[in-house]
């Protein structure tokens, strides 16, 4: 069954992925690799001399559009942006659960898959989800971890983000971006998050894809306890989906090395300070 709409649902999807991408204004390799899953698409980029990273995207969105946001990387890192497999992008249209850790064996298999036995890696939101289920289902695979606004970890009750359920409904009967933004405030807070590329993912995402609502869920501490590396969670502080003071809490006491930091008066989108984009960036160069 299709993760889209419709066939041309599809082609627009992949259109807006093409362009993103093409913005980032640097070589890319696409490498699809075979997992027990299904075929798995990766966007390789950034520094090929630099420490490798496996990047993992958000929900309803794709590597294109993470790329541009997580630019910041570009520079110091061997970037392996994978688009998740059963969300737009170049994927097999394979859904997985939310529940579970099929995720983190999916992305277990990746890393086998582009050559490494152990890597660093990257994700924010959903993609922090899937993080979190691998480095349960695979710890010894992943050599630090950097999680942002991350699922899987203290999810927030759903009841938190049913106030965008009147603007959505109203955007899709009417189509205006006036609702489509009023829809996107109760995640990113201020106008000034939504740039074109955030407001063309969300209109892509609601327009032409079968949006997915399950998060990772949370990971059992029990499955947490083998893992060990380095890891950085950062949460915002007004997140609606995955709070600050939930998230970092919990991460403390089931992360046996982990540093947090709170995104001030930040919703789950949300433009990084480069003060913390250097703390990412130093943090996995160590």
């Amino acid at each position: 069954m299709s993760i889209y709409k419709s066939k041309e649902g599809r082609k627009k999807s992949l259109e807006l992925y093409d362009m993103q991408l093409s913005r980032l204004g640097l070589p890319c390799l696409d490498v699809y690799v075979e997992t027990s899953f299904g075929r798995t698409h990766i966007v390789e980029t950034g520094n090929r001399e630099g420490t490798p990273l496996l990047v993992f995207h958000g929900g309803n969105s794709t590597s294109a559009y993470n790329s541009l946001m997580c630019n910041f990387l570009i520079d110091d890192f061997h970037l392996y942006a994978v688009d998740i497999i059963g969300h737009p992008g170049k994927s097999d249209e394979v859904c997985l659960s939310h529940r579970g850790y099929d995720y983190g064996k999916w992305a277990s298999e990746v890393i086998e898959k582009i050559g490494y036995e152990k890597i660093s890696c990257f994700g924010g939101s959903f993609g922090g989800g899937v993080l979190a289920k691998l480095m349960c289902v695979a710890p010894e695979k992943v050599e630090k971890a950097v999680l942002v606004v991350p699922a899987g970890i203290d999810n927030a009750f759903p009841i938190s983000s049913m106030k965008m359920m009147i603007p959505l409904l109203q955007y899709c009967i009417t189509k205006k971006d006036k609702f489509l933004i009023k829809t996107a405030l109760h995640m990113a807070l201020n106008e000034d998050v939504l740039d074109k590329d955030t407001l063309d993912i969300i209109k892509d995402s609601f327009d032409n894809v079968k949006t997915k609502t399950g998060m990772p869920t949370n990971v059992e501490a029990t499955k947490m306890s083998a893992y060990n590396s380095p890891t950085l969670v950062i949460a915002s502080e007004k997140d609606c989906l995955f709070p600050a003071k939930k998230v970092l809490r919990r991460a403390k006491q089931i992360i046996s090395n982990c540093s947090t930091y709170e995104l001030k008066d930040s919703g789950h989108m949300h433009i990084m300070p480069q003060s913390i984009k250097n703390v990412i960036v130093d943090f996995l160069k160590k």
